[in-house]
């Protein structure tokens, strides 16, 4: 009984993606465009910061001379902390 069931929803689901092919009309409210809208946004960003990531990764391990120390002093001296 739960496989009819099962089967007859993914039908269900099958023959509305048909029908809005056919019809052309994909997105029936402004919900449906805003999701879609939303989705793409997020898959672009997570791309975005992974093709970042790659290059980063690949570029700067390449690039690097080794011949220089990578350290950097970060804030100010506090004179009064010196003996």
């Amino acid at each position: 009984m739960e496989q009819r069931d099962l089967q007859q929803d993914f039908n269900d689901q099958v023959n509305d993606v048909v029908s809005r092919l056919q019809s052309k009309q994909l997105f029936q409210s402004d919900w449906d465009i805003a999701s879609f809208a939303v989705f793409f946004i997020f898959i672009g960003v997570v791309l975005t910061l992974v093709i970042l990531v790659l290059i980063r990764c690949c570029c700067c391990c390449c690039c690097d001379d080794d011949d220089k120390p990578h350290r950097r002093k970060v804030g100010i001296e506090n004179y009064g902390m010196e003996p």
